[in-house]
Formats: structure tokens, C-alpha cells, sequence
């Protein structure tokens, strides 16, 4: 399995499979509600503001993730990782490990010093992620699932000081999503 960023050629290929992972694991209407997300990201996210990974095997993508950029009132430089797709017949055998470390270490090398994601504090603790409390960096949006407002420091500082209100990007700025 190779793991590399993705390319503009790639879009169509990353839009199906985020539409096909979500759709197997959540249903129809969320996998179409992430693919439209996807596609957003992917054509109306200024490059400096998003990073993307893939894994192939055979030619094929079989996994994705992004990096997003967050701003805070506090002055740091803060990406958050979402979303995460694997195909489900690549699932359980570090495809999304791999392509969250291999972010990670891109990012550090770009000078980021924090990064985020909202999702299950199983998955993600096991690549350094953490709970992070909404005094120390308020999400967004109002948290449907506030235990799963995670984050890492990358560049050893702390996470307990407060950073105030997070901004996203436009796709993710949406209640639906949070």
C-alpha cells in the first residue's frame, strides 16, 4: 500500500469512495451528505487551507483524510482532521493509522502546532488524540457528541491553555456536520 497526498485528479475517485464508506457504515443519506461535503472541500478550500492523503493499493484509492484549517482568537496554527474514509474491505488494518501519521508528520514539517477532530475518542486516541474541554478550544458549532472534541499538540505546547472560539472552513461551516 502506498500512502502519498492526494491530487486535483484524484477528486472523483476520493468523492465516490467518502460516499461508498458512509453510505455502507451510516446509510444512504449521510453517505451522500459527506460525498457533498467532500466535494465542497475539495473545489471551494483554498490550497493553503487543506491538506488531503491517500492510501492506493493496485491503482485503486482505498483510503482518504483531510486537514482543514481552524482559526482561533488566540494566535496558533491549528489544522482539524475530518473526514476520514477506508474502504470497508481495507478497514481494521491501519490504512487510516497510516494516513493520519503520515498528516501528522506533514504537518509538523509546515509549522502547525495544533490539530483537532471530532470523532470517536476510541479511534483516535490510538494516534495521540485527546479530549479537549470547551473552555480550553470551543468547537465551531454546539457539539451534538461533545466527548468526542479531540485535539493534539504538535509542537509540544499545551493544550490547556485557552484558545477561545474555532472558525472552519466554509464546507464545514455548517451546523449539520458538528
Amino acid at each position: 500500500m502506498k500512502v502519498s497526498a492526494y491530487s486535483q485528479s484524484d477528486r472523483q475517485e476520493i468523492e465516490a469512495l467518502f460516499t461508498r464508506t458512509f453510505s455502507d457504515s451510516e446509510g444512504e443519506f449521510e453517505g451522500k451528505r459527506i460525498g457533498h461535503l467532500v466535494h465542497e472541500l475539495m473545489n471551494g478550500t483554498e490550497t493553503d487551507d487543506m491538506f488531503g492523503f491517500i492510501a492506493t493499493e493496485q491503482g485503486r484509492i482505498v483510503g482518504c483524510i483531510f486537514f482543514t484549517r481552524l482559526s482561533f482568537s488566540a494566535h496558533v496554527k491549528a489544522f482539524m482532521l475530518s473526514p476520514v474514509a477506508v474502504d470497508p474491505g481495507h478497514q481494521r488494518i491501519g490504512v487510516g493509522q497510516k494516513l493520519i501519521n503520515l498528516g501528522i508528520q506533514h504537518l509538523r514539517e509546515q509549522g502547525v502546532g495544533l490539530i483537532f477532530t471530532y470523532g470517536n475518542p476510541n479511534f483516535y486516541s490510538k494516534v495521540g488524540f485527546e479530549h479537549v474541554p470547551q473552555e480550553v478550544a470551543k468547537a465551531p458549532f454546539k457539539l451534538t457528541h461533545p466527548e468526542g472534541w479531540l485535539g493534539q499538540s504538535l509542537d509540544g505546547g499545551s493544550l490547556e491553555l485557552p484558545l477561545g472560539q474555532a472558525y472552519c472552513v466554509e464546507a464545514f461551516n455548517d451546523p449539520q456536520y458538528w
